[in-house]
């Protein structure tokens, strides 16, 4: 493979793991626009609570994140692509961190998913999106936590 299909191919796998990086930090920051910024205009994300169509529509995911939890971090961990062209599939890692709000307890709880997301991209006007997220949960796991200031 010479040296500009290789540093094509670095690239276009760079830029996939970013969509996935700025897909975590939209949801986490309740940035709807980051967060649908990484879509194309038909994507679609399947969960195993719900499909979401639309880059519209997904925009409305991290603020219902906010309202479920007091705070959410999803960690991107492994990610392999196969680009073919304008379009790839992939498949990203990831832990997600839900943090309750406190229980009449008063006491936090953490609900954690280790997901596999079945990913699809596209590139569009020379830069890659999502044009699907399958979500997979692996395991799930709930614990107690201690939150450490703001």
């Amino acid at each position: 493979m010479s040296t500009q299909l290789t540093d094509a191919l670095m690239r276009d796998e760079w830029e996939m793991r970013r969509l996935a990086y700025l897909y975590a930090g939209g949801g986490d920051s309740n940035n709807g626009e980051q967060f649908a910024s990484v879509f194309t205009d038909d994507a679609v994300v399947v969960s195993p609570q719900a499909t979401i169509s639309g880059r519209e529509n997904l925009a409305k995911i991290p603020g219902m994140l906010h309202d479920m939890y007091a705070k959410t971090m999803h960690t991107v961990m492994n990610q392999t692509v196969t680009v073919n062209g304008d379009t790839a599939e992939g498949e990203t890692y990831c832990i997600a961190y839900h943090m309750s709000r406190p229980n009449k307890d008063g006491k936090h709880m953490r609900f954690d998913m280790f997901i596999r997301y079945q990913d699809k991209f596209r590139r569009v006007s020379g830069a890659w999106k999502f044009s699907r997220r399958h979500l997979e949960v692996d395991w799930v796991q709930t614990v107690e936590v201690q939150m450490m200031g703001g």
